[in-house]
């Protein structure tokens, strides 16, 4: 009986701590998630997405692609990925896409999503927010270029694309937007109380400290050490939204440098949730290859070349400071 009270109590204080680590943690990013969201529907109803579309057609020509998927790519670019795929499944009947049409809108969105609200997590967390923005709008349109490219020459995933996702209503008064919303935050609530739960779970198994140790060597090719490890493998495996509060807490105990935060937080700019995401854009009809395997190898060759120019130019520097 004594053994069956301890093992309760144990189990009470674990409950207790994740409850109240749940709670701070949604408070962090809810604290940038509501102000985020409200100013982003303001710029919806002066027609600012509708714009910015207008301004991305010329852009969609040059992946290979038609000019109305700019209107998806800005919503992407300005809420989410689950309004862009509302709009990309309202379009699709009239467009008739192949799948590497597909997985470069899907790609190109990957990469560059939710700006406002990622931007300001990762400036929160110690990275300049020009520089990233412009890592992954770059990004997004070089990788999108360059499999355009890659499928155009070698005429692969040339067949119709097939979507499973298919759209859901969209809000169409406010009382039923700021309804979505509260049901977004409270998702949000939910997804960290379990992405705790397995935090701690993959942290107990070892799984985690696995993750980390197989990128630990090879960090330092990409301008960090192995103290970057276990916040990059969040935001790569859990995503900046969900797991920003985690990644604000990570960068800001002081545990790493301000070069190895900028990298690892360009890195996660590139490639993050890359479960999730990916499987929500493979539903479009996107290929995993591109969505996954060349999105992963196109972000690590991006930071390493990064990393490689810092290390030249702090040289350089070092070089002309002596003589």
């Amino acid at each position: 009986m004594q053994k069956y009270n301890i093992y309760l109590r144990k189990t009470g204080d674990a409950a207790l701590r994740v409850i109240k680590e749940t709670l701070a943690t949604s408070w962090e990013l809810l604290k940038i998630t509501i102000p985020v969201v409200i100013i982003v529907k303001i710029l919806e109803e002066f027609g600012m997405v509708t714009l910015l579309s207008n301004y991305l057609e010329p852009v969609m020509g040059l992946i290979g692609l038609p000019g109305a998927l700019g209107l998806v790519w800005a919503t992407a670019l300005l809420t989410n990925l689950y309004g862009a795929m509302v709009i990309f499944a309202t379009l699709l009947p009239d467009l008739e896409l192949n799948v590497a049409q597909v997985t470069t809108i899907c790609s190109a969105m990957l990469i560059a999503h939710s700006l406002p609200l990622e931007l300001t997590i990762t400036k929160k967390a110690g990275a300049p927010f020009t520089p990233i923005a412009l890592l992954r709008l770059t990004g997004a349109f070089i990788y999108g270029f360059l499999l355009h490219l890659f499928c155009s020459t070698l005429q692969i995933w040339q067949e119709p694309a097939t979507m499973i996702f298919e759209a859901g209503k969209q809000a169409t008064t406010t009382l039923s937007w700021a309804i979505g919303q509260l049901e977004n935050f409270a998702l949000i609530i939910f997804v960290i109380f379990w992405i705790t739960i397995i935090m701690k779970i993959l942290r107990v198994t070892g799984i985690l400290a696995l993750f980390e140790r197989i990128l630990e060597p090879v960090l330092p090719i990409f301008g960090m050490s192995k103290r970057a490890a276990p916040v990059t493998v969040v935001g790569m495996v859990m995503g900046i939204s969900y797991g920003g509060a985690l990644i604000i807490r990570e960068t800001n105990s002081g545990s790493m440098g301000r070069r190895e935060v900028f990298f690892s937080l360009a890195l996660m700019g590139l490639s993050h949730a890359l479960v999730e995401d990916t499987l929500l854009m493979i539903a479009l009809g996107g290929h995993w290859v591109g969505l996954l395997l060349g999105r992963l190898i196109f972000s690590l060759l991006v930071i390493y070349l990064l990393a490689t120019f810092w290390s030249r130019r702090k040289e350089n520097k070092m070089v002309l400071n002596k003589n």
